[in-house]
């Protein structure tokens, strides 16, 4: 899953990074990084767009879809390497400047994404001075062809990039093209149109809102932040009818209601909810480790009485 770079058109490059995806926009002459992937994949993701633009291939700008650590993990370090700036909506910037970390994690959504969830950060960064807001106009620096579009829900700032010569859209995290709650679909990748990691998702009304203004734009092709592309003929039909039915999470901290954020970042949450598997994690964990300290000290007390 790492190192399969493909064309989804003649100028736009997937770089899958494990379970998440980068996307390269342009040609040689001008052209713009989309999203940058997990911590400590700079030097990754470098040879990607080496290999597609050639050895000093450098971009106008990274552009972020929001500022998870999957999308925007290696984001500073290439932005300094490229000496570039780094783009994202005017709402992420709390999470972009050190100002305010992200609403918490609800693992308690349950699948496999649910698990995963419970080991990934939800701390924001601090990429001043190189991250700038996104213009207001809708346009894409470095990329003059792409409009970005609010698309909140999965966090408050969330973009997501369309072009409308070819209807070509990369939706970031607004919605998925894998199924991440299914272990079988995580590996095997199966095609569809699924909700954002909801985990990670805070406002969940407004990620449905999302999807049904994505739907619209009657896209073509779609790449997402996680899973491989859709494309063709009933693209558009597949996701009208995704988006009539999203299909929130039934339980879980933000289904009935979001999280609250302003310029200065999260200013409300919704209270926990029960956590049962976590606990049951936890007991299992606290056995585990209890059964292994015995083990040791009975191997210890035979080896001294033999």
């Amino acid at each position: 899953m790492v190192g399969s770079t493909r064309l989804l058109r003649d100028d736009i490059l997937r770089i899958p990074i494990l379970f998440v995806n980068s996307y390269a926009v342009g040609t040689l002459d001008r052209w713009v990084l989309v999203d940058s992937g997990l911590p400590c994949f700079k030097h990754f993701i470098i040879d990607a767009v080496s290999r597609h633009f050639g050895l000093r291939a450098r971009p106008d700008a990274i552009v972020l879809t929001h500022g998870h650590w999957d999308h925007a993990g290696s984001a500073l370090a290439l932005a300094e390497y490229w000496d570039v700036p780094i783009f994202a909506h005017a709402l992420e910037m709390p999470y972009l400047t050190g100002k305010s970390d992200y609403a918490p994690k609800d693992p308690t959504v349950g699948g496999v994404i649910g698990l995963m969830a419970r080991t990934f950060p939800t701390h924001g960064y601090d990429f001043r001075p190189r991250v700038h807001a996104l213009p207001d106009d809708g346009g894409v620096p470095g990329a003059p062809e792409w409009k970005w579009i609010h698309t909140p829900g999965h966090t408050h700032g969330h973009v997501s990039l369309f072009r409308a010569r070819d209807r070509v859209l990369l939706a970031g995290d607004a919605f998925a093209t894998v199924n991440q709650d299914n272990p079988y679909t995580m590996v095997t990748q199966r095609r569809e149109f699924y909700r954002p990691p909801a985990p990670f998702t805070v406002d969940w009304d407004a990620a449905e809102m999302s999807v049904r203004r994505l739907a619209e734009l009657e896209p073509e092709t779609v790449g997402a932040g996680h899973g491989l592309p859709i494309s063709g003929a009933n693209t558009a039909d597949q996701l009208d009818a995704f988006a009539r039915a999203v299909g929130r999470p039934v339980h879980g901290r933000y289904s009935e209601f979001p999280a609250e954020a302003d310029a200065s970042g999260i200013v409300a949450v919704p209270p926990p909810v029960p956590d049962v598997t976590g606990r049951v994690l936890g007991v299992t964990a606290i056995a585990s480790v209890t059964a292994l300290l015995i083990a040791q000290q009975i191997r210890r007390r035979t080896q001294h009485t033999a």
